[in-house]
């Protein structure tokens, strides 16, 4: 009994210890000498008292910003809204601005070696192979026909049972979203189905554990220092505890999929996974790959559909737009499912999706870091080791990019004479751009563009509250706080 208590003894002093060695290499990691409005801000959180989140404190901060450029020094991140900075980091002098080993540390727990994970050989082949698989048509083809098949067999049946005969019902957008993404980013990817969008929400092992893996991972970049992650990781405490064991469930059920299909044999099947292996026999590797793209497949796809339909409640004009362009294009029947090529007629639901996207970016933010000093087209000076932030959740809000009615949500902007237009990659860095542009773009638009035209067409969805002030929690993608109740109705 006595050694027991000496040991916990010991081992309580050392934590308290090292978390005081930990914070005080944070204090100085922060420079407190810096003293300049921004890094003050940025310390004292006085910026929450006007602002609600971090990203819009930003925002305000590069819209005052000459070149639409700022330092925080106190955790050394430049943080820039200027397309020729973004253009030059991600396609003029890629080579000096990778991921960096802060970023790949931070999710290696998950996402291992996967494509989101890694620079170098490593990133390319997997680019390589992916770009492969992903451009091809019959891949393109499964992806629609899985989405299909989980619109007509869960997403429909689920709102019309919610909407009932007329007098409308309520339901979490956001929870549903991430539902029928989650769903149908594992048939696609694993060939898997968690059905965790059955009538009666069942509550998924794979999608609780995938969730709180995301969550504490991000969390671990906002920690005071990595060292206190690090140790709490170390000896299996507090959050690094729950997140091992989520990772565990995660990868558990990916590494007997991947088991099963060995076994069986993938030759007849269409998913990801199953093409992915006549290249890697290393299944640590494939499972890597995999829980990589499902991590991007299905919060951003989740997290655009909502902010769309809140952008739809506040503008109803636009939902009557779609509902008129889609009658010419497909008919006035309600019931009918779009196919490919109706898609891609449909120039004015693409261009209210990518504004939609603009003001509310799924990923509102990425970063790399220098390998060497540089200096951006702007005339800032990068140092070496210095992180460096885009961020398109400004940039969508930026007077100079955008013109006088940036803050306005305008799908007409997309519209050149009765067509769809894009804009450029770094005017508009959604997707991002040059070598690491996404490859998964066209099926995610597919995918969205689907499942709201379904909607818009069949019913009545009024968020509860449209004029709300978002908050967003901490995560990998833009996640609303509190989720985003609705009322669904028949048309």
């Amino acid at each position: 009994m006595e050694l027991q208590s000496s040991i916990s003894f010991v081992y309580f002093t050392f934590t308290a210890v090292f978390f005081l060695f930990s914070f005080s290499l944070y204090i100085l990691r922060l420079k407190p000498y810096c003293n300049c409005d921004v890094c003050t801000a940025f310390v004292t959180r006085s910026w929450a008292a006007e602002f609600v989140n971090l990203s819009d404190w930003y925002t305000h901060l590069l819209r005052k910003s000459p070149t639409g450029t700022i330092h925080v020094h106190v955790i050394n991140n430049i943080i820039t809204a200027n397309p020729d900075n973004v253009e030059y980091m991600l396609k003029t002098n890629f080579d000096n601005y990778p991921k960096g080993k802060a970023f790949s540390v931070i999710l290696g727990d998950l996402l291992g070696r996967g494509i989101f994970n890694v620079d170098g050989k490593c990133w390319r082949f997997q680019r390589k192979m992916a770009s492969l698989e992903l451009g091809s048509v019959s891949i393109r083809s499964h992806a629609l026909n899985v989405v299909v098949e989980e619109i007509e067999s869960r997403l429909i049946p689920f709102f019309s049972s919610v909407a009932g005969n007329g007098g409308g019902g309520s339901l979490d957008l956001q929870d549903i979203f991430r539902r029928f993404s989650f769903d149908s980013i594992c048939k696609f990817s694993f060939g898997l189905d968690p059905g965790s969008l059955k009538p009666s929400l069942p509550v998924s092992e794979l999608e609780s554990a995938f969730d709180l893996s995301s969550k504490l991972c991000a969390e671990r970049a906002m920690a005071p220092s990595p060292l206190i992650w690090k140790m709490k990781r170390l000896f299996n405490l507090g959050s690094e505890r729950k997140l091992k064991e989520s990772i565990k469930i995660v990868k558990t059920m990916a590494d007997q999929v991947i088991k099963k299909r060995r076994e069986t044999g993938s030759s007849s099947n269409n998913d990801l996974l199953s093409r992915f292996m006549g290249s890697i026999s290393d299944d640590d590797y494939l499972r890597d790959i995999v829980i990589s793209f499902l991590l991007a497949g299905r919060d951003t796809v989740a997290s655009a559909l909502t902010s769309f339909f809140l952008l739809l409640s506040q503008n109803p004009k636009v939902v009557t737009k779609i509902r008129d362009e889609s009658d010419r294009v497909m008919g006035v029947t309600r019931e009918t499912l779009p196919g490919f090529s109706d898609l891609q007629k449909l120039h004015y639901l693409q261009a209210a999706i990518h504004e939609s996207m603009r003001l509310y970016p799924p990923v509102q933010f990425d970063s790399k870091f220098a390998k060497q000093h540089d200096v951006f087209p702007d005339g800032t000076f990068v140092k070496r080791g210095t992180r460096v932030t885009y961020h398109p959740y400004a940039m969508g809000r930026m007077e100079r990019i955008w013109g006088p009615d940036s803050l306005e949500f305008k799908p007409e902007r997309w519209i050149r004479n009765g067509e769809f237009k894009p804009e450029s990659a770094y005017k508009y860095p959604v997707y991002q751009g040059g070598v690491r542009v996404c490859l998964g773009r066209e099926m995610s638009l597919v995918e969205m563009k689907s499942v709201a035209l379904c909607l818009i067409r069949m019913f009545d969805v009024e968020v509860v509250n449209p004029e709300q002030t978002l908050r967003f929690t901490p995560g990998l993608t833009a996640t609303i706080s509190g989720g985003l109740p609705a009322v669904v109705r028949p048309r």
